[in-house]
């Protein structure tokens, strides 16, 4: 009978345990709350990563105020689960951001994720994960999410293709159609993909199916095994060129490195493939990054190497080489209350694809 009862007991021991786990939820930073000007200004005058910083701004403020540039925000890594992800969010709300391009995990494990009504906690990183694996939290250094939750995500998207004309969709279009279907069953209003659906921002991920979507559409696809939509890279590639043959000047504000900085960046070389021999590279570019630069891998490839390549100009670049959860907070704040966006016309680049 005691050994009855520690069988019963067991399931509700592992509820308690994984409630105390998922007890202290991330917070997302509030760039209109406070004012970094004074210490990006301050910065200026030091030196290191600091001064590297305050330059970045400049370059993003410049980018800002000149009106025919599009903006391009790049996305890569966990700032988002981290705190990062109402400040993107703002940078569209405020118009200073015209396109996206991220990674899958950025856009639907944890923006389209939170707008789901779930949420990510802090955590501990000194914790056993064999624990973690066995009560379903998933982990991301100090943060964890409810791998329940998650799969709840999957299903979600799996809802979605499921509603859909069975063709190829670049991951534009498809993302298009979680916007939509936030606007009538978001439980957080102001995700990344929801604003970007209601103010004509074009999100790409071409890396889309690295990520809970991946879940979802194999489903869709096993569901329906003869007649399924389905992502089309390519087509990811050649919109983002048409939005940068269309825009001229662009500029890029990039968090961390990866397949969205690198894909970005191409579109320059694929407007020239296409006999586009005109197409300028992109005049203002940011990074923001860890990546060691010795390794030769793409991520860690600085601006100015990408300017042998065609892609970015080296007249207004800056690398900034810190956690980007650390900084871009301030450089987003500054620019916020600089104010330039306010004399920005929205770009509103879905329309070009009506």
């Amino acid at each position: 009978m005691k050994n009855l009862k520690a069988v019963k007991a067991k399931p509700h021991a592992k509820s308690n345990r994984k409630a105390d786990l998922l007890a202290n939820t991330v917070e997302h930073i509030d760039i209109t709350s406070f004012d970094a000007r004074p210490i990006i200004k301050s910065m200026g005058k030091m030196s290191f990563t600091s001064r590297d910083l305050s330059r970045a701004a400049e370059i993003f403020n410049t980018m800002l105020k000149d009106k025919s540039a599009t903006s391009i925000l790049t996305l890569a890594g966990s700032t988002s689960a981290g705190g990062c992800m109402d400040l993107y969010t703002d940078l569209i709300k405020h118009n200073m951001v015209d396109v996206v391009v991220a990674t899958g995990a950025s856009i639907v494990d944890m923006d389209f994720f939170e707008a789901l009504g779930f949420k990510h906690y802090q955590a501990d990183s000194q914790v056993d994960d064999r624990e973690l694996r066995d009560l379903y939290i998933d982990r991301i250094y100090d943060t964890y999410i409810d791998e329940e939750d998650l799969q709840a995500v999957d299903h979600t998207i799996f809802k979605i293709a499921e509603t859909l004309e069975p063709r190829p969709y670049s991951s534009r279009e498809f993302i298009h159609e979680m916007g939509k279907y936030l606007t009538k069953h978001a439980k957080k209003k102001n995700s990344l993909v929801q604003t970007a659906y209601e103010h004509g921002v074009p999100i790409f991920c071409p890396a889309f199916t690295d990520s809970s979507a991946g879940f979802g559409l194999v489903l869709h696809q096993v569901k329906n095994p003869k007649k399924h939509m389905s992502i089309d890279s390519v087509a990811d590639f050649r919109e983002l060129t048409d939005i940068k043959i269309a825009a001229g000047t662009t500029g890029l504000l990039m968090v961390g490195g990866g397949v969205p900085k690198n894909f970005t960046q191409d579109t320059v070389v694929c407007a020239e493939i296409l006999g586009h021999k005109d197409v300028e590279m992109h005049k203002y570019a940011i990074q923001i990054t860890v990546a060691d630069v010795r390794d030769g891998a793409c991520s860690s490839s600085t601006l100015k190497e990408a300017c042998s390549w065609g892609k970015v100009d080296v007249a207004m670049e800056q690398m900034v080489f810190a956690e980007a959860g650390s900084v871009i907070p301030l450089l987003a704040s500054d620019a916020y209350h600089r104010g330039h966006w306010k004399k920005r016309s929205r770009k509103n680049w879905a329309k070009l694809f009506k």
